[in-house]
């Protein structure tokens, strides 16, 4: 594999971000192409993590073992993953293109969350693929993994949408963990990818450098910010981020739906339930889940497509109903704004952020109104996610100075408007431009001796 230089991630010193091994943060804005290896071709790869760079993707969340038949469904170039399903021999053909999407990312300054394997390959609980993993295999090919990768762009995430169940599913994540870092000589972040959240299984484990948990597709306005609240305030101290939420496009409940979903899992016919009775999740939707998890102490966000994590296109199984191909879906205006987040957050120095409502002295509710603060610790700069416009009152004893800069940013645009200059008195009501679903905003107060460029510049 060609040798690039590569800037490895640490974690913060007050152990809530994540940074470059230089010291300057680094947020985590990820994207879920669980099916990159598996069902791209070489410039096909190319053009989804050409897009994804220029929005501001840093992350590129992918499965080796992939989950949609990873073992026996050939990639493009009709060669599998393992020799006889045993991860003990690696299929080098396979692997190279592997490597290929792997280089890619990484002159396009990208990082790879690389999934040994979807879950289903050491807890089955749904498909057609066998269990294949025990623990002596698993360290096995954690450690060929780990060797191949050392000196790319990499963070590994375990798990692949399974909680263990028992014993010995928590031995061979143990084992791949060990088998990672012995490959790897611990260069790179690991974590654990479920069907819940990380610290319920791993917290307590050396490997484990950051929690990952997933709000998933059940519901609308899921307080995802209640289990990055019970992370963020887990002792020993680990960052914690989103790593599935609900996706742009995909149907609310979608298991409930009869698709091939159901039938790939060998669920039984239910009545029919549609799109239009259950609801699809929109860039609404995905623009709260990601403000609510940050203001609530994330170190960074995960974006999803329906089209796109399973690389769906005209004449291929959409194993959750896709109405776009996944070219078409690269577009789509959650994945710009996902952009717009990063912006904002990356035009203050996010990492002095600590999450704290009190700043808040009106009650909007809770449910789609729920608002959410963050304030700098050296009380330079703070922010509130209003989810519906409604108006907020704020107590700016948070601010240092006698002067502060205040703003809205809209998140649907990344533009900012100046409220202007107001005087660091005891607190203040503030009126988002407009009011509604889907009518977001995101207050921003600044010192103004600090100087700040506009939010989102």
């Amino acid at each position: 594999m060609t040798q690039l230089r590569v800037t490895q991630l640490t974690v913060s010193p007050n152990r809530h971000y994540l940074l470059k091994e230089d010291g300057t943060p680094f947020f985590y804005l990820g994207d879920t192409a669980w099916e990159l290896f598996h069902r791209l071709n070489r410039e096909e790869a190319q053009l989804y993590l050409e897009n994804r760079a220029a929005k501001g993707f840093t992350v590129i969340q992918a499965v080796v073992l992939a989950e949609l038949d990873g073992l026996d469904a050939p990639n493009p170039y009709g060669h599998t993953p393992l020799q006889n399903n045993d991860p003990t021999c690696p299929n080098e053909a396979y692997f190279q293109h592997v490597d290929f999407i792997v280089e890619t990312a990484a002159r396009l300054g990208l990082y790879v969350g690389m999934l040994p394997t979807w879950g289903d390959k050491v807890h089955w609980l749904r498909g057609t693929t066998p269990e294949i993993f025990t623990p002596e295999t698993a360290q096995v090919y954690g450690e060929f993994l780990g060797q191949r990768y050392q000196d790319q762009p990499i963070i590994w995430i375990l798990g692949g949408d399974r909680d263990p169940k028992t014993d010995g599913h928590l031995a061979i994540w143990r084992a791949m963990a060990a088998g990672l870092k012995a490959g790897d000589r611990g260069k790179h972040l690991m974590t654990f990818h479920c069907q819940s959240n990380s610290a319920q299984w791993f917290h307590n484990d050396d490997w484990l450098d950051f929690n990952l948990f997933q709000s998933g597709h059940g519901e609308k306005n899921c307080p995802c910010h209640q289990t990055v609240t019970a992370n963020y305030h887990r002792s020993p101290v680990k960052p914690t981020l989103n790593g599935e939420p609900c996706y742009e496009d995909i149907p609310v409940r979608f298991w409930e739906i009869n698709t091939p979903y159901r039938k790939w899992n060998k669920l039984p016919i239910v009545r029919q339930i549609t799109r239009q009775q259950r609801g699809v999740f929109d860039d609404y939707d995905v623009r709260q889940a990601a403000y609510w998890s940050l203001l609530a102490g994330a170190c960074g966000h995960t974006y999803g497509h329906n089209s796109v994590w399973q690389m769906w296109e005209p004449g291929r199984l959409s194993f959750v109903p896709a109405q776009q191909s996944w070219q078409e879906a690269l577009d789509r205006p959650g994945a710009v704004q996902m952009g717009y987040v990063r912006r904002l957050f990356e035009s203050r120095p996010f990492t002095q952020l600590i999450p704290d409502q009190a700043i808040l002295s009106s009650n909007l509710g809770k449910g789609a109104n729920d608002t959410l603060a963050a304030r700098a610790e050296d009380g330079s700069f703070l922010f509130v996610y209003i989810p519906t416009g409604n108006p907020v009152r704020v107590r700016l004893t948070a601010i240092q100075g006698n002067s502060i800069a205040a703003y809205w940013y809209d998140p649907r645009t990344g533009k900012s408007q100046a409220i202007g200059m107001i005087s660091n008195q005891r607190e203040q009501e503030f009126h988002p431009p407009s009011q509604g679903h889907g009518q977001d905003w995101i207050l921003v107060l600044d010192n103004a001796e600090s100087q700040f460029p506009l939010p989102g510049s």
